[in-house]
């Protein structure tokens, strides 16, 4: 059964559907991450919330380990260290956030 395109756009617009464009759609989870590449997205008021309904290819990537540093850790060692606000990120990721070490391995 074939659907006449502006119908389903009529209908849509009654029931407050709108299309999102989205390149890409990632769910991130403690054990892995779900990427949904050229996706179809489409969001919906019910009940007074949003609801999202999302189709597309799907691939599961394993979950980075984030790093929580604050804007102040990042000044800090700014400071300490006399280097620029890039330097101190890499340092920071590559000491896995440990400040007292990203501090040694800058000075």
């Amino acid at each position: 059964m074939m659907i006449d395109p502006s119908m389903m756009r009529k209908v849509m617009k009654q029931l407050n559907v709108e299309e999102i464009k989205a390149i890409e759609v990632v769910i991130k989870t403690p054990e892995k991450n779900i990427v949904i590449k050229n996706p179809i997205v489409q969001r919906m008021k019910i009940g007074g919330r949003d609801a999202f309904q999302v189709s597309g290819q799907v691939t599961e990537e394993e979950a980075e380990e984030m790093i929580e540093v604050t804007e102040e850790d990042i000044k800090l060692i700014m400071e300490k260290t006399g280097k620029s606000r890039e330097e101190v990120i890499d340092a920071l990721a590559e000491t896995e956030g440990d400040i007292a070490e990203a501090i040694l391995k800058l000075s």
